[in-house]
């Protein structure tokens, strides 16, 4: 990032002759952003990228149930820390209960398959942000 931080000038004076109104240079050490503000060309601080949701499909077919049949209360509710391979729900394919877990830890953002609802193979149901 050093060698970048030296051309700065050069990549400023550059980008001024263009009608492009943002640059960003990445590089292992870190990242650059040139932005236009006016007539100026000026260094923008490093934007925090927003983690994207963890969609959970279904991996079959089956009924989609939010917790144990034997159970009242739902296996994660909006807003849980879960962990890597943690059941969010379960499948019913007949008279079996196939677990539905978190790929990777996160919170988890939304149910998105009703309880009880009949699902098909790759059906969205729970969304997860990674941690």
């Amino acid at each position: 990032m050093q060698d970048i931080a030296l051309r700065t000038p050069q990549l400023a004076a550059w980008l001024a002759g263009t009608d492009i109104g943002l640059l960003e240079l990445r590089t292992p050490e870190g990242t650059l952003r040139l932005g236009r503000q006016g007539d100026e060309i000026i260094e923008l601080p490093d934007e925090e990228a927003e983690p994207e949701l963890l969609v959970i499909h279904a991996p079959s077919v089956g009924v989609f149930l939010h917790s144990h049949p034997l159970a009242a209360a739902p296996l994660v509710r909006i807003g849980e820390h879960v962990e890597a391979g943690q059941t969010v729900g379960l499948l019913k394919i007949g008279p079996l209960l196939l677990p539905v877990t978190a790929p990777q830890a996160g919170i988890v953002d939304g149910v998105h398959a009703a309880d009880g609802l009949a699902v098909g193979f790759g059906t969205p149901l729970v969304g997860v942000h990674p941690l």
